[in-house]
């Protein structure tokens, strides 16, 4: 058991306060502000408190003078004045981390957020929260994608204007949207609106907006509904016309990305990528990751561009060049697909064997009997083990009110994990 004992003189109290000042704060967290020969905080917050003896010391973008002025600090209680509850994407974490818990005492204030949602007559247990001036909008967006509700602290960089527009140009249109503005203060203001509208306004550099899903539709844009997180109908990627049917099908591309085992962050690499099937489905996957789709054919590599927009993928990076010199500059990959009929594909699958990170899985599709036996070789000398199958697929198709069925040529996978040690 730990007992927390220390003089009043190096108190500091983190309290919180809203946009009506000392009005709304408790009585208690009143007195110790008034009472504070130290005051810090951001320019807004200060402006709330009456001009007395206390120095005042105003936060800026460099917290470590901050930092350095409250540990030395001795003479009467310090007050670190902060927007809405401390704890809450608040600068509590970062002075503790800095000063050690046990020299404050956090007073918080209703957050901002927890107003917006009030505002809205909406719950946010169960909300995906997060605040864009230290979060990436890219992440954020692909994370609203599957939520049901949605609360965000937009930043100047990243205004509720431009989350919206984010959010129409990944097809995420099945939102309702509120923007809440100055909120606890005389000028508050809520707007409710469609995501376009939203993306059309203009609203002051820090709000809050608050995202609640429209019942009953799908995670996705009706004019996509059909399309797949993965083994997507080979129809649905554009092809060049004189090498059409040469993408990896559907069947085969399911069970490979299987294989692959990929994470919410795996780096990946598809090499021989063609109009960029496996690339687009495995970023979908791996959607905080990066695929990197490499391909020697200017034709091919424009359709992997032309692929990536339509399924609305940001994180697909399609190479033009010839393996292995166009991946000499890439980060080592957790995951590898290798795709292809030509004679030099054990020798690329032996290169980007020595790239792959240890515990990576490689996964290699070839319809030669040749090849097979080649890159079978060549991957049970580097890992001890591959696994193999041999693939013969045929879709059924309706003819006189009969099913027959057309055979895909036959082909075959080989999987390795590359051992951790």
């Amino acid at each position: 058991m730990a007992n927390e004992s220390h003089a009043s003189h190096d108190k500091i109290y983190i309290i919180g306060i809203g946009d009506d000042g000392l009005d709304g704060i408790t009585a208690g967290a009143r007195q110790l502000i008034l009472a504070a020969s130290l005051l810090v905080g951001n320019d807004h917050t200060l402006r709330h408190v009456p001009k007395s003896a206390a120095e005042r010391v105003v936060l800026g973008a460099n917290l470590e003078p901050v930092v350095d002025r409250l540990a030395a600090h001795k003479s009467g209680s310090a007050v670190v004045l902060v927007s809405g509850d401390p704890l809450f994407y608040g600068i509590s974490r970062f002075l503790c981390d800095k000063l050690g818990k046990q020299r404050f005492e956090v007073v918080p204030h209703v957050s901002s957020m927890q107003l917006a949602f009030a505002r809205v007559k909406e719950n946010w247990d169960e909300a995906y929260l997060s605040n864009l001036a230290n979060h990436p909008l890219e992440q954020v967006v692909e994370r609203i994608r599957s939520a049901e509700k949605v609360g965000l602290f937009t930043s100047e960089a990243n205004t509720a204007s431009k989350v919206a527009a984010a959010l129409l140009e990944r097809g995420i249109d099945y939102f309702t949207a509120y923007v809440c503005e100055n909120l606890g203060s005389p000028d508050e203001c809520v707007t409710q609106g469609e995501l376009k509208e939203i993306a059309a306004e203009s609203f002051g550099p820090l709000n809050v907006m608050i995202l609640v899903r429209k019942p009953n539709v799908p995670d996705r844009p009706m004019e996509s509904v059909g399309r797949r997180l993965f083994g997507n109908p080979d129809e649905m990627f554009q092809q060049s016309k004189p090498k059409k049917g040469l993408l990896t099908p559907a069947e085969v591309r399911t069970l490979a990305i299987a294989e692959m085992d990929l994470g919410p962050r795996s780096i990946v690499w598809d090499i021989g990528a063609g109009s960029g099937s496996v690339s687009i489905e495995a970023a979908q996957i791996a959607n905080d990751g990066t695929t990197y789709a490499i391909e020697m054919d200017p034709g091919d590599h424009s359709l992997i561009v032309t692929n990536a927009e339509r399924f609305g993928v940001k994180n697909v990076r399609p190479i033009l060049g010839q393996a292995p010199e166009a991946w000499k500059d890439l980060p080592d990959p957790d995951a590898v697909f290798v795709g292809g009929l030509g004679r030099e594909i054990a020798k690329l699958i032996d290169l980007a064997y020595a790239r792959l990170r240890p515990g990576g899985r490689l996964v290699a599709n070839t319809g030669s009997i040749e090849n097979l036996a080649d890159v079978q070789k060549t991957l049970q000398q580097k890992a001890g083990h591959a696994d193999v199958w041999m693939l013969n697929i045929a879709r059924g198709t309706h003819q006189l009110e009969r099913v027959r069925f057309d055979a895909l040529n036959p082909t075959f996978l080989i999987s390795v994990v590359k051992p951790a040690s």
